[in-house]
């Protein structure tokens, strides 16, 4: 049986949406098998776009939600006394939601100017779907926790009954210094009205921050800026408008990062004086013309180099106040195209929720799976956990820095930075970032030397010399290799920058291969919409044999088993059994016999085709008496170039995670980077690689560290 959550609010502006989002994310992270449903769409939303809550939760959890019953339609209804029609479609239409997942989120309607009938509408959605309901609150300027709690004991009797109380929690969204009172408080005093605390979500003012692609369309802004934005550069927030009256003194101390500057377009020595900052290295928002007027062209002239930089230039056919005014009354909701925001709001809520009263609501009869976002979070927990010292040879490579800034505020890793300290923190402030302190930074230059001993001693045997070791150790992957063997860290993550065999080269040499591996392979965890396989070798060898091939799906399967996948192995070819013929297909059978015979425990078969492996109804006709085929978690292919092509042809296709190359078959954790990784693929290799040496050191490996839905605080915020 599927059990139905209707989120209700208890009054306007409390965060709805937000909290819905951060709900589904929150049981997601457990391994829940959740969906989100929006019943009935919020007057007041344009006719014919998608509802706002349904496109924010595909963009942020990647759940296909149905489209609600459009606005219009259910004032018609509701105008003719059809409530009871009404609520038999939202019956009908939540039927293959509710009947396919274990979870479901619905989300009700807000109260708003003229909407008389949300109260009454909601309650009877919670009948109609015989749902449990959480209310969601949130304090006014002043509000004390036991007013708070009256308000929401109040909303709460509408859905109480002699037969039956439906509300199981409450949430207080958006909680600032304006309700001084910490969550003990606010749980007694909830709790003294017969409801249970589900969280308190703090306000952050950065979650309100919008884009200045938001107040431009707002205004209908024509961009004067010289280039258009690079592909991929990100649209600059804006954290405070000024309207620029006063004179230069005045104006200059708030020319800061962030700043959004709405001046007239003839005020040449404000739009002269904002943009000689932005090239002095003030990340301004942007740059707001009004009253329709453009700065001289000789002004302009001066200006392009600013513009060219990156500062974005707007004309407002408006006046100043009226800009002003547009600029303040923006839409503070979240956009639908806003990943960014969306993802830090939805995490925010989702760290906020407490995980005892999560794990009431999950208990379900249906069988529970590791979805994508229960295995990330379990790599964050179990990496927080372990505590490792990860080395990042390229310390100044932004993505890097971004990731290693990420570990140490979230106390995923303790990253080490490879590269000459002003650098480094250059680096930092031209993105914008302040390095947490704690951050190890070292000059790879600096301490070279003390490590020309040891590596001779390592490569004495061929032949290396002090001179040698010196020209090696210029390079910083090799002195992070150094640390690693002289169990100065515990791991490296490195390849941003460099090749696959730039990174592994190294670590070959002065590490060499974990006792009983015959070579050193790779793995991807593919986070799939419903569940994450594993695919090998996708980085490392280009054509196996098949003893080594047995060896990869060996490998394979023990990562997998390791970071809490049951292994069942495909060994993937272009012939399911023995449809197909060839040296190729005999490579893949002769593997699949040799994995048998080493390890007869595992689940293992092949040939077979990747379809067959993976689509059940495929194998039923393909491969009907195969243990493996249609549920297949991990997949080995043939040669590199069928995993390196299958893996990128999938991550970019299906817009699908991938986590990795995971390096396996070395004696200390290495892993490599591909050279286009975003920030997020950075963070979970950094993961990953602690995790892989916790399980060196004999700690418990992210399998055993607890339930899917154990929750450490300050979960990352890593949208795909």
């Amino acid at each position: 049986m599927s059990r139905t959550v209707l989120v209700a609010p208890t009054g306007h502006g409390v965060g709805l949406t937000s909290t819905c989002l951060g709900l589904v994310r929150a049981l997601q992270q457990r391994g829940v098998d959740v969906a989100f449903y929006k019943p009935l769409a919020q007057p007041g939303s344009e006719a014919g776009q998608p509802d706002r809550s349904t496109a924010l939760v595909r963009l942020t959890a990647g759940l296909s939600a149905p489209e609600p019953i459009p606005a219009d339609e259910v004032e018609a209804r509701l105008s003719q006394s059809g409530l009871d029609e009404l609520m038999q479609e939202v019956v009908a239409t939540s039927e293959p939601v509710c009947s396919a997942h274990d979870v479901v989120v619905a989300e009700g309607l807000v109260p708003a100017e003229g909407l008389v009938y949300s109260g009454r509408v909601n309650m009877a959605l919670a009948k109609a779907l015989d749902a449990d309901v959480v209310l969601v609150g949130a304090p006014g300027p002043g509000t004390s926790p036991g007013h708070l709690a009256e308000t929401m004991a109040i909303a709460a009797q509408s859905y109480r009954s002699n037969e039956q109380d439906r509300v199981v929690g409450a949430i207080v969204n958006r909680a600032s210094s304006t309700m001084p009172a910490d969550v003990g408080t606010m749980a007694a005093a909830l709790r003294e009205r017969g409801l249970p605390l589900a969280g308190v979500v703090p306000f952050s003012r950065e979650l309100t921050w919008p884009r200045v692609q938001d107040i431009v369309r707002a205004l209908q802004a024509r961009g004067l800026r010289v280039e258009p934005m690079n592909e991929g550069e990100p649209d600059r927030r804006v954290k405070e408008v000024i309207v620029a009256a006063q004179g230069l003194p005045g104006l200059l101390p708030v020319l800061r990062e962030g700043v959004l500057v709405i001046v007239p377009g003839d005020r040449h020595e404000v739009i002269l004086s904002s943009c000689l900052a932005a090239m002095n290295g003030a990340r301004l928002a942007g740059l707001l013309l009004s009253v329709g007027i453009e700065p001289d062209p000789r002004v302009w002239e001066l200006c392009r180099p600013a513009a060219r930089s990156g500062l974005p230039i707007f004309l407002s056919p408006e006046l100043s106040y009226e800009t002003a005014t547009v600029v303040h009354d923006i839409d503070p909701q979240v956009p639908t195209d806003d990943l960014e925001r969306a993802g830090k709001v939805t995490a925010t809520v989702a760290a906020s929720l407490d995980d005892g009263w999560l794990a009431t609501l999950s208990g379900t009869t249906h069988a529970r799976r590791l979805s994508p976002p229960a295995f990330r979070h379990r790599l964050t927990s179990a990496a927080r956990a372990a505590a490792k010292r990860i080395v990042l040879p390229e310390g100044t490579e932004p993505r890097t820095l971004q990731a290693a800034v990420l570990c140490q505020e979230l106390g995923i890793a303790r990253p080490v930075l490879l590269g000459q300290r002003d650098e480094v923190t250059a680096q930092a402030a031209g993105l914008g970032l302040a390095l947490p302190g704690g951050t190890e930074v070292i000059d790879p230059v600096e301490v070279a030397e003390r490590y020309v001993g040891p590596l001779v001693e390592a490569r004495r045997h061929k032949g290396m010399t002090e001179d040698m070791a010196r020209d090696q150790l210029a390079d910083p992957i090799t002195v992070g290799t150094m640390m690693l063997r002289l169990d100065e860290v515990d791991g490296l993550v490195a390849g941003a920058r460099h090749t696959t065999a730039a990174t592994l080269r190294p670590a070959l040499q002065l590490l060499g291969t974990a006792p009983g591996a015959g070579l050193v392979s790779s793995v991807f965890f593919m986070c799939l919409p419903d569940e994450v396989v594993v695919y090998g070798d996708c980085a490392v060898n280009p054509s196996p044999s098949a003893a080594q091939l047995a060896d990869i799906a060996r490998q394979s399967a023990a990562t997998a088993r390791a970071f809490g996948i049951e292994p069942r192995v495909a060994m993937i070819s272009f012939s399911t059994g023995t449809s197909g013929a060839g040296a190729d297909v005999d490579k893949v059978a002769e593997a699949t016999r040799l994995v048998r015979q080493l390890e007869p425990e595992l689940v293992v078969d092949g040939p077979l085709q990747y379809d067959a492996a993976s689509v059940a109804s495929v194998a039923r006709t393909k491969a009907p008496g195969s243990v493996v085929a249609g549920r297949a978690t991990v997949f080995i292919f043939p040669d590199l170039n069928t995993g390196n092509t299958t893996y990128k042809a999938v991550q970019r296709s299906a817009d699908v995670v991938s986590i990795g190359p995971v390096l396996q078959g070395l004696a200390k954790p290495v892993n490599d980077l591909s050279r286009g990784a975003l920030v997020e693929d950075i963070v979970y290799t950094i993961s990953v690689t602690a995790i892989q040496a916790a399980q060196r050191a004999g700690e418990a490996p992210v399998a055993a560290t607890g339930a899917a839905g154990d929750r450490g605080p300050g979960a990352p915020v890593l949208a795909r």
